[in-house]
């Protein structure tokens, strides 16, 4: 103990033990009637209690299957990509005193070999498809008849796109594409060797042309702009974050942002960010806040964003009767009275201690006077309990306020109440309660990771410790 505190209460017990007759005349305990005993309480005066709303996000992600989306393609890619029928002059060279020009037919084809592949990397997609070539050349007079030859060759057609999702809700392919020969087609005749690529790779082209077009109208007919209406709705709808206490999220959005397209080796995943506030009600189920219609794409952001949510914790003012009784027991006793009874209530912002102090000797259940104190509810730096400061005595008498100051010196530092396993069990039952099914193939992910002080309200039925817990929480389609 603080040996000038320890002092201090010797001093005032000696000055109490020398007039104790004077001492209880002045404190007023010799004869109170009731009715005096509420002279100068402080006003019942509770806080009203702000709504608790904030500020928040919520991302909603669609995620597609790419071997599905490249079967999906493929059944619009036809097998023959192209037909070769052309006449070349294939011979030009000089046998003895002749120049002899030759012409041939060439004919063949370039056919896919396999399937559609496609694949994501970062903010791509990478497809590719084998394909096949089998070309012949043959004289194209009775002079050249005897000229034929014949080749094969395969190739790869590679393309990269990098999803967009314009301002309509159209999703764009950003294409770059091109493909490469393992070995290009030669046509070999009377030694010569003719490179036919010129001839198959202006109509692999042009069928590339089409694949691209068939690729886009692929990619729209996934229908984002339905799936993420599905998604803005469902955000609407009031989530249950714990059940005793009753304690509801409703959110109500007011913008969506484009999170970008992520890809990886099987998904094309889109996300979505929505805006606007989170408020947590106490108690019934809210009504139902009608949704409503999806407003256009707000300007392009690079993630989601965190989800904040205002949780409420509450301290019945019972409970911090009962430290308070705890620990002015464990307080050296003072000589010739004791504390009878306590009764806290806010008032004004602080909270109000009453002490009914009696002559320990007194045997009367009701004797006594009350004394009140003022104090203010302060939270550890930590975040997980609160305490007293600024302990006052709120009374003129000279002679009762030297008596209780050794009680209110040290209210401050021997009453604390921990909120954290009340915090940690809210927490823990909003995380599981936010993870679940929801209707049309879409379910919600949440998980709140941390919780800071917000603020601490003392309205009539108990202390109520706002806190701002902040994680992530996500509408899901298609995962």
């Amino acid at each position: 103990m603080n040996p000038a505190f320890t002092s201090r209460v010797r001093q005032n017990q000696k000055a109490f033990g020398r007039s104790t007759l004077a001492g209880l005349a002045l404190l007023g305990l010799v004869g109170v009637s009731p009715a005096a005993n509420a002279a100068g309480k402080p006003p019942l005066a509770p806080d009203t209690v702000a709504p608790f709303s904030t500020h928040s996000r919520l991302s909603a992600s669609i995620e597609f299957s790419l071997p599905a989306l490249a079967a999906d393609i493929e059944r619009d890619i036809p097998q023959r990509l192209a037909s070769i029928d052309e006449k070349i002059s294939c011979v030009h060279r000089r046998v003895l005193f002749w120049k002899v020009n030759a012409n041939c037919d060439v004919w063949g084809y370039v056919e896919r070999s396999g399937p559609v592949s496609l694949y994501g990397r970062g903010d791509r997609v990478y497809g590719s498809v084998p394909i096949h070539g089998a070309l012949e050349g043959q004289g194209a007079n009775r002079f050249t008849a005897r000229i034929h030859g014949e080749t094969e060759a395969s190739a790869t057609i590679e393309a990269s796109a990098r999803p967009q999702l314009g301002r309509d809700w159209s999703l764009d392919l950003d294409f770059s594409d091109g493909f490469r020969w393992s070995e290009p087609p030669v046509l070999r005749v009377m030694g010569h060797e003719i490179p036919l690529a010129k001839y198959a790779e202006p109509r692999i082209r042009s069928q590339l042309a089409v694949v691209r077009s068939h690729a886009l109208s692929a990619a729209r007919r996934l229908d984002l702009q339905d799936k993420a209406a599905a998604a803005w709705r469902h955000a609407f709808e009031p989530i249950q974050l714990s059940d005793s206490p009753a304690v509801w999220l409703q959110m109500n959005p007011q913008s969506v942002s484009f999170a970008g397209m992520r890809a990886n080796s099987r998904t094309l995943r889109g996300s979505i960010a929505l805006s606007g506030t989170a408020e947590t009600i106490v108690g019934q189920n809210p009504p139902a806040m009608a949704a409503t219609p999806l407003p256009p794409l707000d300007h392009d952001i690079s993630a989601p964003g965190t989800f904040d949510v205002i949780l409420p914790v509450r301290i019945g003012y019972g409970m911090f009767k009962d430290r308070l009784t705890q620990a002015i027991a464990a307080m050296p006793p003072l000589p010739g009275i004791s504390v009878r009874d306590i009764d806290v209530y806010p008032s004004s912002g602080k909270l109000v201690i009453g002490l009914r102090v009696a002559r320990a000797a007194d045997t009367d259940a009701v004797a006594g006077k009350w004394v009140y104190l003022s104090a203010a509810i302060q939270a550890d730096a930590d975040g997980r309990a609160i305490r007293l400061s600024n302990v006052g005595i709120m009374t003129d008498d000279e002679g009762l306020a030297p008596l209780i100051e050794p009680i209110a010196a040290q209210l401050g530092s021997k009453v604390n109440v921990d909120y954290g396993i009340a915090c940690d069990n809210l927490l823990n039952a909003a995380n599981a309660k936010l993870n679940r099914p929801l209707n049309d193939g879409f379910r919600i992910e949440g998980q709140l990771s941390s919780a800071t002080l917000q603020n601490v309200y003392l309205p009539s039925d108990g202390i109520v410790i706002a806190l701002r817990a902040s994680g992530e929480l996500n509408i899901l389609y298609g995962m």
